[in-house]
C-alpha cells in the first residue's frame, strides 16, 4: 500500500469544508431520516387504507404488498446506478434531485384517489429515495477526514436504525389525528426544509476521473437487480417460491447480474471494478451487511402482526414497543468506533451477528400471555446487535476504496442492506405463511359449512383467519385461540431459522473479515488493483 504522502491531492478536505462538517453531516442525517422512515411507516397504516373510502382506498391484501414492495423494488433496483450517477455527474446534485422527486413523489401518495396510483406514486419515492441514500454516505466519505469518518458514519447507521424504528411511531401518531394520507404528507415539508439547507451548506463532489460511461453495464445491473429483487417480493408475496412466476424471475435475474460480472470484468472502462470484491475486507463486510439486515428487516416485519394481531396493541403503542430497538441503536453505534479500536473490527462484527442470533431465540420465550417486557429486552439485544455489526462493516467498506469512487461504495454498502432486507421479508415471511397454514388448517375443517375458497383464504395468514372468524359470528370464536398459537408456533420456527442464519453470518465474518480497518486506498488505487487482476 503507498505512503501517504504518495496519496493523491484529491482526497485533502478543503478548509471550509472541515469546518462545517457536523452542521453537514446533520442536514444529511436530516434528509436520510425522511427516507428511511418511509420504509416503515406505511406497516401502521395498511389497515386503515383497506377501509372502504372515505375513510380508506378499499385497498386489497394484494393491492397493500405492492404498495409496499413497488418503493423497494424500484429502491433497490437503482441503488447502485444512483451512486455511479452521484460520482460522475456530482453527488449534492443527484442528493438534491432525489430529495426533490421523493417530496413530489410523497405529496401524489398522499392525494391518491385509487390503490393503483398508490402503487405507482410509491415507486416514484422509491425512485427518488435510491438516488438520497447513496449520496448521503458518500458526501460523508468526502467531509470527513480518516480518523473522523468512524465517528461519523456510527452516526449514520445508528439514524438509519432509529428512522426504521421511528416509522411505526410516527405513523400510529399521525393515523390518531388525520387521515391515512398524513403519514405521506409529512414527507414534504421536511423535503423543502432539507433542500433549502442542502443547497447552501453542502459542498459538492465527484469522481475526478471517472473514465467513459458504461450504459451496458448499468443497464445490467439495473435489470439484474430489479428481476432478482421482484422474485424474491413475489415469492413472499405468494409464500411459495416455487412458483414459476418466483424462480424463474430470481433465476434470470442471477443470471443477468452473471452477464454483468462478466461484461464488467472483461471491460476497459468498467462502471464498478469487479476486482474490488476479491479484497476480503470489501467483501466479507457486505455479506455481513447483508446477513444483519436479513434477520433486522425480516423479524422487525413479523414482530408488528405478533403485537398487534396476536397481542391486540394499536398501531402506535406498536410503534412505541420498538423504541428499544432504536434506542439502542442510537445509543451504540455512535460509540462501536470506540469497541473496534479496542478489539479490532473482526471480533466485533461477529461478535454483533452472534448476539443477533441469540436476540432472535429470544422469540422463543415469546407466547400469547408472555409478559411483554421480555420483548423489550430481545428488541434491545437486536438493536445492540445491529449497532456493532453496520458501523465496522461501513467503514470497512468505504476504506477499501479511494474516496473518489465513494458513491459507489455506498450502493454497493446500501444496494446489499435493501436486498437483504427484502431477501429477509420473503424468506421469513413465506417460512412463516407455511408453517402457519399448515397449523391452523385442521381448525378451519372443523369449521362447518366452511367453503374450500373461504378456508384457503382464512389459512393464509392470521390476519384472514380472523377476519374471517369475526364474519362467522359465534360459529368463528373457536377460531381465535387456534389461530394465536399457530402464529407463535410460527414465529419460532421462523426466529430459529433467523438465529441460524445470523450465526452463518457471525462465522462467515469471523472469517474474512480481517481485525483491523484498512488504510485508505491511494485515489488511484483502483488502476492498480485493475491491473494486478488482469496480470
Amino acid at each position: 500500500m503507498s505512503a501517504p504522502e504518495s496519496r493523491s491531492p484529491a482526497v485533502q478536505i478543503p478548509q471550509a469544508v472541515h469546518s462545517r462538517r457536523w452542521v453537514i453531516l446533520a442536514v444529511l442525517l436530516f434528509s436520510l431520516i425522511v427516507v428511511v422512515l418511509d420504509t416503515s411507516i406505511l406497516y401502521v397504516a395498511m389497515k386503515t387504507i383497506a377501509q372502504p373510502p372515505p375513510t380508506g382506498l378499499g385497498a386489497t391484501q394484494s393491492q397493500l404488498q405492492w404498495a409496499i414492495n413497488s418503493y423497494t423494488l424500484v429502491f433497490a433496483g437503482l441503488l447502485f446506478t444512483s451512486g455511479l450517477v452521484g460520482d460522475r455527474l456530482g453527488r449534492k446534485k443527484t442528493l438534491i434531485f432525489g430529495m426533490l422527486t421523493f417530496g413530489i413523489g410523497s405529496l401524489l401518495s398522499a392525494i391518491s384517489g385509487s390503490s393503483g396510483e398508490l402503487i405507482a406514486f410509491r415507486a416514484l419515492m422509491g425512485f427518488g429515495a435510491a438516488f438520497v441514500m447513496p449520496s448521503t454516505l458518500a458526501i460523508i466519505a468526502n467531509v470527513f477526514d480518516r480518523d473522523e469518518r468512524p465517528k461519523a458514519i456510527g452516526i449514520w447507521t445508528g439514524t438509519v436504525g432509529f428512522a426504521i424504528a421511528l416509522g411505526p411511531i410516527v405513523g400510529g401518531v399521525l393515523l390518531q389525528h388525520f387521515w391515512w394520507g398524513s403519514v405521506f404528507l409529512i414527507n414534504v415539508p421536511i423535503v423543502v426544509i432539507g433542500v433549502v439547507a442542502m443547497a447552501a451548506l453542502v459542498p459538492d463532489s465527484k469522481d475526478p476521473l471517472p473514465g467513459r460511461l458504461d450504459p451496458v453495464g448499468v443497464l445490467l445491473s439495473v435489470i439484474g437487480l430489479v428481476l432478482l429483487a421482484y422474485g424474491i417480493i413475489k415469492g413472499g408475496q405468494l409464500a411459495d417460491f416455487t412458483a414459476p412466476v418466483s424462480w424463474v424471475t430470481i433465476v434470470t435475474g442471477v443470471a443477468v447480474l452473471g452477464g454483468w460480472v462478466l461484461h464488467e470484468h472483461r471491460s476497459d472502462h468498467p462502471a464498478f471494478n469487479i476486482a474490488y470484491f476479491r479484497d476480503r475486507r470489501f467483501s466479507a463486510s457486505v455479506v455481513a451487511i447483508g446477513f444483519v439486515f436479513f434477520g433486522l428487516v425480516g423479524v422487525t416485519f413479523f414482530s408488528v402482526f405478533y403485537i398487534q394481531s396476536v397481542r391486540g396493541y394499536t398501531p402506535l403503542q406498536t410503534g412505541l414497543l420498538m423504541l428499544p430497538l432504536a434506542a439502542a441503536q442510537m445509543t451504540f453505534a455512535p460509540r462501536a468506533r470506540l469497541v473496534v479500536a479496542r478489539f479490532g473490527a473482526r471480533a466485533v462484527c461477529a461478535t454483533g451477528l452472534a448476539l443477533d442470533a441469540i436476540a432472535f431465540l429470544g422469540f422463543l420465550l415469546l407466547g400469547t400471555t408472555t409478559p411483554i417486557w421480555v420483548l423489550e429486552v430481545v428488541f434491545f439485544l437486536m438493536g445492540t446487535a445491529t449497532a456493532h455489526v453496520m458501523p465496522p462493516a461501513t467503514v470497512m467498506i468505504m476504506s477499501s476504496l479511494p474516496r473518489e469512487k465513494a458513491g459507489s461504495a455506498s450502493a454497493v454498502n446500501n444496494t446489499f442492506r435493501q436486498v437483504g432486507g427484502a431477501l429477509g421479508v420473503a424468506v421469513l415471511g413465506s417460512l412463516l405463511s407455511t408453517v402457519y397454514h399448515s397449523r391452523i388448517d385442521s381448525h378451519l375443517a372443523a369449521v362447518p359449512d366452511l367453503s374450500e375458497n373461504l378456508r384457503r383464504t382464512a389459512g393464509e395468514s392470521v390476519e384472514t383467519t380472523l377476519a374471517v372468524a369475526q364474519e362467522l359470528g359465534s360459529a368463528g370464536r373457536a377460531l381465535v385461540q387456534p389461530a394465536h398459537d399457530a402464529f407463535v408456533h410460527a414465529m419460532h420456527v421462523t426466529a430459529t431459522v433467523s438465529a441460524g442464519v445470523a450465526a452463518l453470518g457471525a462465522i462467515v465474518t469471523l472469517v474474512f473479515l480481517p481485525r483491523h480497518t484498512p488504510e485508505e486506498p491511494p485515489a488511484r488505487e483502483q488502476e492498480k488493483v485493475s491491473a494486478r487482476s488482469e496480470g
